[in-house]
This record gives C-alpha cells, sequence and structure tokens, in this order.
C-alpha cells in the first residue's frame, strides 16, 4: 500500500511538473438523473480552460451517450478501461459508483435526493463511507446521520455542508412558468400540473398511474409527466415490465399534455401550478416553489424502498394526501383554490431540507476547486458567474 502511495504521489508531482495549472475531473454517472446532479458544477467549471472533463458510465459503457445527452456537444466520453489508465485530479459521482482508479483521484460524492429511500445507503449507512475525499452534503439532517451511523467520524474532514447545485435554479429566478411553457408548446392559460412518481414496480405509476393522467387530462388540466430514469428501464422491478412512454404518450396526445424527455425534473417542477407525486425527491425538492403537492400514499412502495419513516411524516405535514386515483381531481382543485394553505409548512421542511438555496452551486465549485488544488478564476466571484440553466434542454 505504502508503495502505491508513493508511486500516485510520483505521478501527480510528475503531472504537475509538466503543466502546473492543469486539472483532469472524470465524471461517472449511471442514469441520465444522476448527470443532472452535477451538471450545474460541471457547466460552471467547463468555463476554466485548466479544467478538462472527462465522462464515463462505469456499469452500462454501451449507455453513456444516453446517460450524458444533457451535458450538450464536444464532450469527450471515454470507456471504463481508458479511465483505469488515466490520471484525474478529482473522481465526480452523484451516486455510490466505484471505479478502480490505479492512479489515484480525490473522490467527491455528491447526494441525487433527499427523500430517505433505501435509507441504509444514502441516509443512515450501514456501512463505512471513509472511502470517500469527499461528501457534499445537501443539508445537515443527512451529515448528522452519517455520523451517528458511525459511517464518518464526527470531525471528518471529508464532509461538508454545500447544499444541492441541481436545485438552486428553482429560488434564483432563473426559470420562468410561462416561458417554459412556450417553449415546450403547452397551453399557458390553463393550470399546469406535474405528476413525477418515483420508480419501482410498486410506485403509483404501476397501480394507479395511466388513471390519473387521464382523470387530470379529462378535467382540463395541462398534464406534465416527468417519470423517472428508472421507470424508462426494463425489467419489472424497475418499471413494472411497462414501456411508460408508449403507454402514456397517447393520453396526454389526446388531452395536450407533456412527456418530459429531459432528465433534469427543475424546468418542468418550475412550470407546474401542482405537483402530484408518490415518494420522490422532486416532491421534496418542489416545496421550494411553496406550490401545492399531492401526495399518494403507497404502503408496499415504502416498505419496498425501505424509505425513513421520519421523510414520509416530513413530506405528510407539507402536502395533501390522496391514496386513489379518483381522489387526484378534487385534489387539485382544492390545492388551487387555495395555493397559500400549508404554505408555512411547506417552507419550513424545505429550509431544514436544503442548505442555503440559492447558493450550493457556488459551495460546491469552490469544494471542487479545493479538491483539485487550483485556486477559484476570478470571473467566478463575479454576481453573475453561475450559468442560467437553458430551456433547448428541455423538450
Amino acid at each position: 500500500m505504502n508503495l502505491i502511495r508513493l508511486a500516485r504521489v510520483a505521478d501527480k508531482k510528475l503531472q504537475r511538473w509538466r503543466d502546473a495549472d492543469r486539472r483532469s475531473i472524470l465524471v461517472n454517472a449511471r442514469r441520465p438523473m444522476n448527470y443532472s446532479v452535477v451538471a450545474p458544477v460541471v457547466d460552471a467549471m467547463r468555463k476554466d480552460p485548466r479544467v478538462k472533463f472527462y465522462f464515463v458510465a462505469s456499469e452500462e459503457p454501451e449507455r453513456a451517450p444516453d446517460i450524458y445527452r444533457d451535458a450538450g456537444l464536444g464532450i469527450e466520453i471515454i470507456t471504463p478501461l481508458k479511465a483505469a489508465s488515466m490520471r484525474f485530479d478529482a473522481y465526480l459521482v452523484s451516486d455510490f459508483l466505484w471505479l478502480a482508479l490505479p492512479r489515484g483521484a480525490c473522490r467527491v460524492f455528491m447526494f441525487h435526493g433527499v427523500a430517505g429511500k433505501y435509507s441504509r445507503v444514502y441516509d443512515t449507512p450501514g456501512r463505512s463511507m471513509r472511502e470517500w475525499d469527499r461528501l457534499l452534503f445537501i443539508n445537515e439532517r443527512r451529515l448528522k446521520n452519517f455520523i451517528a451511523a458511525n459511517a464518518i467520524d464526527p470531525d471528518s474532514a471529508a464532509a461538508r455542508l454545500v447544499g444541492m447545485p441541481k436545485v438552486d435554479c428553482l429560488v434564483d429566478g432563473t426559470l420562468q412558468r410561462s416561458e417554459i411553457l412556450q417553449h415546450l408548446g403547452l397551453n399557458r392559460s390553463r393550470p399546469s400540473v406535474l405528476y413525477a412518481p418515483t420508480w419501482s414496480a410498486s410506485s403509483s405509476l404501476n397501480l394507479m398511474g395511466e388513471e390519473i393522467v387521464r382523470l387530470l387530462g379529462a378535467a382540463g388540466y395541462t398534464v406534465i409527466v416527468k417519470l423517472h430514469d428508472g421507470s424508462l428501464m426494463p425489467g419489472r422491478f424497475f418499471s413494472g415490465g411497462v414501456d411508460w412512454r408508449a403507454r402514456l404518450r397517447p393520453i396526454l396526445a389526446r388531452t395536450g399534455g407533456h412527456l418530459a424527455a429531459s432528465s433534469n425534473s427543475c424546468p418542468y417542477m418550475a412550470a407546474s401550478d401542482v405537483l402530484v407525486t408518490d415518494h420522490s425527491s422532486v416532491g421534496f425538492e418542489y416545496l421550494l416553489l411553496d406550490r401545492p403537492v399531492i401526495r399518494i400514499h403507497m404502503d408496499e412502495l415504502i416498505a419496498n424502498t425501505d424509505v425513513n419513516r421520519i421523510y414520509v411524516d416530513i413530506m405528510s405535514r407539507a402536502s395533501t394526501t390522496i391514496s386513489r386515483a379518483d381522489q387526484i381531481v378534487a385534489a387539485v382543485e382544492s390545492s388551487l383554490s387555495d395555493p397559500a394553505s400549508n404554505s408555512h409548512e411547506r417552507r419550513r421542511v424545505a429550509a431544514e431540507l436544503f442548505y442555503k438555496p440559492g447558493g450550493a452551486t457556488s459551495r460546491a465549485v469552490s469544494e471542487l476547486y479545493d479538491a483539485i488544488e487550483l485556486p477559484i478564476p476570478e470571473f467566478m466571484f463575479a454576481p453573475q458567474w453561475r450559468p442560467k440553466t437553458e430551456l433547448l434542454g428541455v423538450n
């Protein structure tokens, strides 16, 4: 082990001697959603000519072009084998994807959700997380949970309280409802409802999704459906074995609705007056907009996805709960008639679960520059340095 460490130190010194200001970062992702979490940081740092990004999909290399479809043109996708042969200054992920990098890298993890699903992995882990060099926490609750679970030490140098860069655009004025609906070709004069179920064979999508979309469309609402990446995967475990794109598109087409194509849920959230979900991170993220949330309670979903009951209670207090599809129209009507109802609880929960929203991107960028041992460029200190979310990726 000492010989490996010495070899890595020598390798790093040689690289810095050749080009003292050049840095490379490897991004790894399992699904398009994972990339959307790190995208604000990548977009900001790609403006720095000293930093070079590489992209890999270690589990399914053949899917890399689809996984990084929202990253735009000109990105450099490499194979896991090539990645293993290279030296990187940082390795950036938003899921626990471990890729062997013999020449070393500062390993940085960004959390991709706050819903408490699979809690013994993401919220109160049953194993040590000390192999990570940086853990960029979304909120203090999860940071304390990791310490309480002995996944990290109380004085861990890896733990950094940052927030969630992905949702900065929900609070900084970047996204406007009318503009997004116009871009999508949807009726801006009708109330819009976003249906965003989580992935699982036990989700509301599999039990009542078609009926919910049909009832809301028939009631005259503009319905936007944002499916989780997992719901688009074949196999009963993920999607119930249903091709949900093919199943829902005809229903939405008949009522002037829209099936979201981008993995970034934020523009669709900003375009919607009400959110309908079961138990997903999107449900909690939507609270930052202080708009009504309708929660579909699913006992089997909660059990099968190992959701910490605390998060079920938190969302219950901040939303309206239903359990049947035939309750959805009345719930939406009630929410739209008094959108300020429950506003205090929504804002309270959002403040607890998202650390200082609006500034998470700048904090995460600062952590990445610290990880790669490079000074932050002066242009990033300007008030408007952070790149705005582009609507061009919403289709």
